[in-house]
């Protein structure tokens, strides 16, 4: 847990004026000195601020234009997605009072960029990106693995979120891996998500939650399996053709984290996120990106030939990537003289 960006620059103060008041000097002499120390910490906590990462506008600030050319340029194939996740974190961010915090549920398959959407919403937020010290990655097989503590997991999950939002409103928590997640534990922390003004003197209302899962796939490849067989475009296919079908999926499945949760049966999350399986164009395009990624200039017959010896599905037509960009960063390597 970070400390307040002040906490040094108040000790010190206490001491200096400690001293000060010490000394055998006139009444007027030491209140200078404290009226000096005190111009001289104001001044120098504000240089402070720049140089070490604080719960402040200078290092917590939403770029809506930034983010919505990041999913406009970077994301590929996710016009659902990229749509709601821009809409639900500008409404978000620009509230001066939320009701509750913002709960987001990310699904769909591997590589469809579940992950790297999480990446763009910090990047335009938080200053350091995911290397922020108010942004906070949970991964289940990391970080709660056995289901025999999941009741110590519960505990110090709430006291870890607790003391983070203490510590800065504006926290970002992420849950990787939902599919794996112990179902149970997420409820522990279900008073956080709710619509309480605070909870044991602490405001949990600025705080953003993003679940990442792959449960519910199935549901979405179903969906834009039947959108291409009736011979629609995919840009037709909108969040009210997947979202109830997709949360109600994902609650009755016993091998999502999100099975039979409360935050579903109450309604806590904001909006359940489909992300598309990606096509053969899709793949090309992240190649080219990747290879711009790497510095070198992108070659469109290198990623053709690498997109074209990836699997796909159905097997006869190869509509659908099955790994989709998950695995092109260490596969460009092999197709690149």
């Amino acid at each position: 847990m970070r400390l307040p960006c002040s906490a040094p620059l108040l000790c010190m103060g206490c001491h200096l004026i400690a001293v000060a008041a010490i000394e055998p000097v006139s009444t007027g002499l030491a209140l200078g000195i404290a009226a000096a120390v005190t111009g001289f910490l104001a001044r120098y906590q504000n240089v402070l601020y720049y140089f070490q990462e604080c719960c402040r506008p200078e290092w917590i600030s939403y770029n809506k234009t930034g983010l919505q050319e990041d999913l406009e340029e970077k994301l590929f194939g996710q016009h659902v997605a990229s749509r709601v996740i821009l809409k639900a974190v500008t409404g978000f961010m620009n509230s001066e009072n939320p009701k509750k915090p913002l709960v987001l549920s990310l699904h769909g398959w591997t590589g469809t960029g579940k992950n790297f959407v999480s990446q763009l919403i910090a990047e335009n937020i938080y200053q350091k990106g995911m290397a922020s010290g108010f942004v906070h990655l949970f991964t289940a097989t990391a970080h709660f693995p056995h289901e025999v503590h999941l009741e110590t997991y519960k505990a110090q999950l709430q006291q870890w979120i607790k003391g983070n939002v203490t510590n800065c409103p504006r926290s970002m928590f992420i849950f990787d891996e939902m599919d794996k997640m112990h179902p149970g534990l997420i409820d522990g922390i279900k008073p956080y998500l709710d619509f309480y003004e605070r909870l044991d003197g602490v405001s949990y209302r600025q705080a953003i939650f993003i679940f990442l899962s792959n449960a519910g796939g199935e549901k979405i490849v179903q969906v834009a399996l039947d959108f291409w067989t009736s011979g629609r475009e995919r840009e037709e296919i909108e969040l009210k053709d997947l979202e109830m079908a997709l949360s109600l999926s994902v609650f009755n499945n016993k091998n999502s984290g999100l099975w039979h949760s409360n935050l579903i049966d109450k309604n806590l999350v904001d909006f359940f996120v489909p992300f598309l399986p990606l096509e053969f164009k899709h793949v090309v395009q992240c190649g080219m990106a990747e290879m711009a990624d790497k510095g070198l200039t992108p070659d469109a017959a290198v990623v053709d030939h690498m997109a074209r010896d990836m699997n796909y599905f159905p097997k006869d037509e190869r509509v659908f990537s099955i790994k989709g960009c998950k695995v092109i960063s260490s596969r460009l390597d092999f197709y690149i003289d």
